[in-house]
């Protein structure tokens, strides 16, 4: 059984709400609700595990927020180690109208972390055991740049794979610290790490081809929205366009992605295989309410419509 880490350092307690219409100043009443752990790397870690994979998770939590986190994950199958911080972990409100299909996000930037907070968070996941880590997600206030570097580092000193999955310095800081196996930018994620800006498909698999023939990632992957999603690994590249599917959410599209993805790579299928298998899943999270992400029969279904 494939296993992964997943580090998340700015996790969210997530509210989702489906309301008729949303109108200023008026009490709106929800039409259903949904309470979910959230961040990237926990998200990754929940569909991993619905996928049949091993899942290890840990995360910063602090105040009576971070206990509320804490039960909600304490409520799925997989292990969770919290690194515990004195601010409270942050929540996330996302609000689904109903009669005109448009959902509204609201994320906090989540709390002030103190050196010697990240510091033992760092010293907790020296830890680790898997064939994977997967450090995802932004990182929160007080914490440097190259946290995610030191992680990079740890991964390549004990032979595991590193997952990257963030933007702006940390993603840059990351990359240059040590190779890593997967990497997964949006487009513009990408053209922030790459200073400039990337016109079509074949502009941005060129630029993306620049990162693995210098070492610096075995396998990329950038999304580009509506205009679908390329890969690049040392001797393939492949494009596929994005799949239309009756949105309700794109709350975790890229964490599905990402674990569904990983999960095959870890089965032993092809990068060409395996991105397929991703861009099923983060479809898949696309048809689902708020922040309950892919389902694996929808992936699957999902999964028939991309070519061969």
């Amino acid at each position: 059984m494939p296993t992964i880490a997943t580090v998340t350092m700015n996790p969210t307690v997530d509210l989702s709400y489906e309301v008729n219409k949303v109108i200023p100043t008026r009490k709106i009443r929800g039409v259903s609700e949904r309470t979910d752990p959230g961040g990237g790397g926990i998200n990754v870690a929940r569909v991993f595990t619905r996928l049949g994979g091993k899942a290890t998770c840990y995360y910063v939590s602090g105040g009576a927020t971070g206990m509320t986190l804490d039960g909600l994950l304490g409520a799925l199958p997989f292990s969770c180690f919290p690194m515990r911080i004195a601010g409270n972990t942050r929540i996330g409100v996302n609000i689904f109208e109903l009669e005109t299909g448009l959902e509204y996000r609201f994320l906090p930037p989540g709390p002030v972390v103190a050196e010697y907070e990240w510091a033992a968070a760092l010293h907790k996941l020296e830890e680790i055991e898997a064939d994977y880590i997967v450090a995802s997600g932004s990182l929160p206030r007080g914490m440097p740049a190259d946290f995610y570097a030191h992680i990079t580092r740890l991964a390549d000193r004990k032979g595991i794979k590193m997952v990257l999955d963030t933007s702006g310095a940390p993603l840059r800081e990351g990359l240059a610290a040590a190779p890593v196996h997967f990497v997964k930018p949006n487009l513009r994620e990408f053209q922030e790490l790459v200073g400039r800006e990337l016109n079509g498909k074949d502009e941005v698999i060129a630029a993306a081809r620049e990162y693995v023939t210098s070492g610096r990632t075995e396998i990329i992957v950038v999304t580009m929205d509506v205009d679908g999603a390329v890969l690049v690994t040392a001797d393939d590249e492949l494009y596929l366009p994005a799949m239309n599917v009756p949105a309700k959410s794109a709350i975790g599209a890229g964490d599905s992605f990402i674990a569904g993805m990983l999960y095959r790579l870890a089965e032993g299928d092809s990068e060409r295989d395996a991105f397929r298998f991703g861009m099923a899943a983060g479809s898949a999270a696309m048809l689902t309410v708020g922040t309950e992400l892919a389902q694996p029969a929808d992936i699957e279904r999902l999964l028939q419509q991309f070519p061969a």
